[in-house]
């Protein structure tokens, strides 16, 4: 309890940093920029005062529910009641960053981009998103030199001592004035990249082509397609008429069938009726399925959106399989609700103790299996069982990663091994869609939208 209380003050007092950190960096830009004291204090006011009413838009909301929630227990004796967590964690999936992230205190999520979703809340988490990584970054700049300053005393003292060669002059005033500007304007690059990856990025499409060797393949699907959708998101930055683009783009591949692989909602079970009116557009003889994510889980629309998506000839595998026929032969097709066996996010998680217990008791001897699974780290276990072909998503790809740069700069690495594309191991492949969607801020970076089209073949 007391280490999630330390990570979550020690969060808050980042982020409250940060914000100071930039507020005076724009004090000084004002300073240098505007030379009349009088513009420069209107602008520096206006400026404050936007940001000011931004930050309680965004933020108070879900303040004011923590606030209601903890009187509400304090006057019920201190009893968690409902979906209440005494945990820290808890409490701050109900105060702050979750709740932000839901917008517990306003109105349903809106499936079409709005005017105070443009306005109001993309301005917000972009500002919050990037300058967080900004101030890190002038953090980690700034100890560096910090580090090199006290490294050049330490050399000084021991030469001084006798014990060491001297070192040059120590570094001008007028080179460490150099270093510190290209520190703060270093400290600026989340902010460019961040309007990148939310004004284009986020919407650059990619159409992956894969081809999947499945010795066990029968010969009657020789050349079989499948295309996944992943991680769709439907809300204000992925309104239903992006998604039914998409669905027409998914179409246009001409697939033999489509494969789901869950997140269809983010948090508000109203939206789950309008993402499945808008699946239910795609197009594929041999139909159309899937697999439920995380997110389905904590919007508990499990149940309600697998018989939404029935009623519209979609078929979502619970722990069940589906045999695709073609004439006498055919393909065995699984699916699994998400799995996890370590907490992330809202406390109504089922967590298990071993990936896919039980589920080869429904594979298909002598055929091909493949598995949809939201969660990639099933992979394991499925390769284990000789499922030849496993589709997940959950990750976004890292949705924000600088993986150009190294693998190892991606914030899934935190969950998965298995961060996007294709893996194989002995026993099965696996393969991680990017998915469309994007969670918590309506940004991507070195990480953009997936529609994936595989084509099975023998050899």
């Amino acid at each position: 309890m007391w280490q999630g209380f330390l990570i979550g003050s020690a969060g808050v007092l980042i982020l409250v940093a940060s914000q100071i950190f930039w507020v005076k960096q724009f004090r000084s830009w004002a300073t240098s920029l505007i030379p009349s004291p009088v513009w420069r204090r209107r602008v520096v006011v206006a400026a404050l005062v936007a940001y000011l009413l931004l930050l309680s838009y965004n933020l108070l909301p879900s303040w004011i529910i923590f606030i209601l929630n903890r009187i509400s227990m304090i006057s019920g004796g201190g009893r968690s009641t409902g979906a209440t967590d005494l945990t820290v964690r808890g409490a701050l999936h109900q105060a702050h960053f979750w709740g932000w992230i839901r917008g517990a205190a306003r109105s349903a999520e809106p499936t079409h981009l709005t005017l105070r979703a443009a306005l109001l809340q993309a301005p917000f988490q972009w500002w919050i998103f990037c300058s967080l990584l900004g101030f890190l970054v002038a953090v980690l700049l700034g100890l560096g030199d910090r580090i090199a300053l006290g490294a050049r005393w330490l050399y000084r003292r021991l030469a001084r001592a006798g014990r060491a060669v001297p070192l040059p002059s120590p570094v001008s005033l007028a080179r460490r004035r150099f270093l510190e500007r290209t520190a703060v304007a270093m400290s600026t690059a989340p902010f460019v990249a961040g309007a990148y990856g939310m004004f284009y990025e986020r919407l650059n499409l990619e159409i992956s082509h894969r081809r999947i060797k499945i010795p066990r393949l029968p010969r009657a699907f020789e050349g079989f397609r499948i295309v996944q959708l992943s991680d769709i998101h439907i809300g204000a930055f992925m309104p239903a008429d992006e998604i039914r683009r998409y669905v027409g783009i998914a179409n246009g591949l001409k697939p033999d069938l489509a494969a789901l692989t869950g997140d269809f909602v983010t948090w508000d079970p109203s939206t789950q009726s309008a993402v499945v009116d808008v699946l239910a557009g795609i197009k594929a003889p041999f139909g159309a399925y899937g697999c439920l994510g995380n997110h389905e889980m904590w919007a508990k629309v499990e149940d309600s959106i697998t018989h939404l998506f029935a009623l519209r000839g979609i078929r979502i595998l619970r722990r069940e399989r589906a045999l695709i026929t073609s004439g006498s032969e055919f393909i065995n097709l699984l699916g699994v609700d998400y799995e996890s066996n370590t907490r992330m996010g809202p406390s109504n998680q089922r967590l298990v103790r071993e990936y896919l217990l039980g589920l080869d008791r429904l594979m298909a001897p002598g055929t091909a299996n493949i598995l949809l699974s939201h969660n990639p780290n099933t992979f394991d276990r499925a390769a284990q069982y000789g499922i030849d072909l496993s589709l997940a998503g959950h990750t976004h790809g890292g949705q924000v990663t600088l993986e150009f740069i190294s693998p190892e700069l991606s914030p899934s690495r935190l969950i998965t091994s298995y961060v996007r594309g294709w893996y194989e191991k002995p026993g099965g492949q696996l393969y991680v869609n990017r998915g469309i969607g994007t969670i918590g801020v309506p940004i991507r970076f070195d990480a953009p939208p997936e529609i994936t089209v595989f084509e099975l073949s023998r050899s």
